[in-house]
């Protein structure tokens, strides 16, 4: 039942994002060179679906690959001529490899990631956001997630220039509730990212998720990836998409997490 309604739900935000890129002109006036500035910073006033698929290789100590497609609708909303309220969902569709051998991989929903950043409306100098981030256990599988639910700050800060876009995302998640099962978590997460825009849409980009299970002992606590890619805005008639493709290696990670990350991105836009 969890799977049926996530479908809908992904199917309803696509159908409504396609409606509006039909019934406004608003579209077609922005360049490309826009709309990968735009796509670029995270507290953009611009409706957007990212879907994030990241390959992991070498997961587990059978060393197997792991999928996990992110589904990331963005959608801001106006608090008056001076401040945005951007939130965004990350809803994961994780297919999980055995551990062991005789086991089957395991396919299902993660937990979903809900944030809320207070942005300034203006978008000259020194750009950001901040607010509370939010873990639901909305997982069908005891492997795919944690049932204890989990809050904490969330900020991003960047500067967007003539043909540079840079900044950083963070923020750390504490488990705010009980489980007879699963353990509690503190988990934190940087996201430094660079960009250099060239014209009509084409951009090279470089955003690893840098990642501290404070729980975990020091030699089991971080992953970094290192690597970067290219993206480029590309039209469908009126809908344009942001498409990316990235690669990284993992400097420093636990002894059973991945060696390497491709990430391939298709983000639907919709600006106002």
């Amino acid at each position: 039942m969890k799977t049926i309604a996530f479908r809908n739900t992904v199917g309803s935000i696509v159908l409504l994002g396609l409606f509006f890129v039909m019934s406004s002109p608003a579209w077609a006036a922005e360049s490309n060179e826009a709309l990968a500035k735009a796509a670029q910073n995270p507290v953009a006033n611009l409706i957007s679906v990212p879907f994030q698929d990241n390959i992991n290789f070498n997961v587990g100590p059978l060393e197997k690959t792991q999928n996990v497609l992110n589904i990331q609708p963005v959608i801001p909303v106006s608090l008056g001529p001076d401040w945005n309220l951007i939130t965004r969902t990350i809803l994961p569709i994780i297919s999980q490899p055995a551990f062991f051998p005789g086991e089957g991989r395991t396919n299902g929903i993660g937990d979903t990631q809900f944030t809320a950043f207070l942005s300034p409306a203006s978008t000259r100098g020194l750009i950001w956001g901040a607010g509370p981030i939010v873990q639901l256990p909305t997982h069908n599988d005891e492997v795919l997630g944690n049932d204890r639910w989990g809050l904490g700050p969330s900020v991003v800060a960047l500067y967007i220039g003539r043909r540079w876009v840079y900044g950083a995302l963070a923020n750390n998640l504490w488990s705010v509730s009980s489980s007879r099962s699963d353990p509690s978590y503190n988990k934190f997460l940087l996201q430094p990212f660079l960009n250099y825009n060239f014209a009509d849409g084409l951009y090279l980009t470089s955003a690893p998720i840098i990642t501290a299970d404070w729980k975990a002992d020091s030699d089991e606590r971080w992953t970094v990836p290192l690597g970067g890619g290219v993206g480029k805005i590309v039209r469908f008639g009126k809908l344009p998409v942001n498409f990316q493709t990235q690669v990284f290696r993992n400097i420093e990670k636990p002894e059973y997490g991945p060696n390497w990350t491709w990430r391939l991105q298709a983000q639907l836009l919709f600006p106002k």
